[in-house]
């Protein structure tokens, strides 16, 4: 039964789009469409040819840095006498920078003649006095007291030659670890 009465609803849509259907109301607006005057399309504008700029101020300094003052270095005159022994054997405490050392204590001798000691970062402690090397820079010991070591090292002065600058090694606050 719903098989027949399907089958008549779409035999009743198939009728009504027949060509007997009333379509003069859409076929007068569709003159009515046609019958009015077309309009113009406005040409493509044109436009002037492009002229690439080429970037000439390149080697100029920036105008959004500060100007730079370039100065003249002083340098101290290096001494031609002034150069490290580099034929004598190196010590131990030599391998490391002066920064990596600290003066732990003193020790004094019956004789008079003193001695630092010195700690690396590998936790050993050496035995120093006056005319031993330390650290990295050709450091050679002058003077030791109880509370610093005194050395002057032999440092290259930025051309060929050697300058001598001094340094000292305070002993390390026991309470700052």
């Amino acid at each position: 039964m719903t098989v027949r009465l399907l089958g008549i609803g779409v035999v009743l849509m198939l009728v009504g789009c027949g060509q007997n259907a009333q379509l003069s109301d859409l076929e007068r607006f569709v003159a009515q469409v046609k019958a009015r005057p077309g309009g113009e399309i406005e040409p493509v504008p044109t436009f002037d040819t492009y002229e690439p700029f080429v970037y000439q101020a390149n080697s100029l300094r920036s105008p959004f840095l500060a100007p730079v003052e370039v100065r003249e270095v002083n340098r101290p005159k290096a001494d031609p006498n002034i150069k490290p022994n580099l034929d004598r054997r190196q010590e131990y405490l030599e391998q490391f920078s002066l920064d990596a050392l600290s003066m732990v204590g003193t020790l004094a001798l019956l004789d008079g003649q003193s001695f630092a000691l010195v700690a690396d970062v590998e936790g050993q402690i050496s035995k120093v006095t006056i005319g031993n090397y330390i650290g990295q820079n050709y450091g050679r010991i002058t003077q030791v007291s109880e509370a610093r070591i005194e050395l002057t090292e032999i440092v290259p002065d930025g051309g060929q030659g050697w300058l001598q600058r001094p340094r000292t090694l305070q002993l390390k606050d026991p309470t700052q670890q």
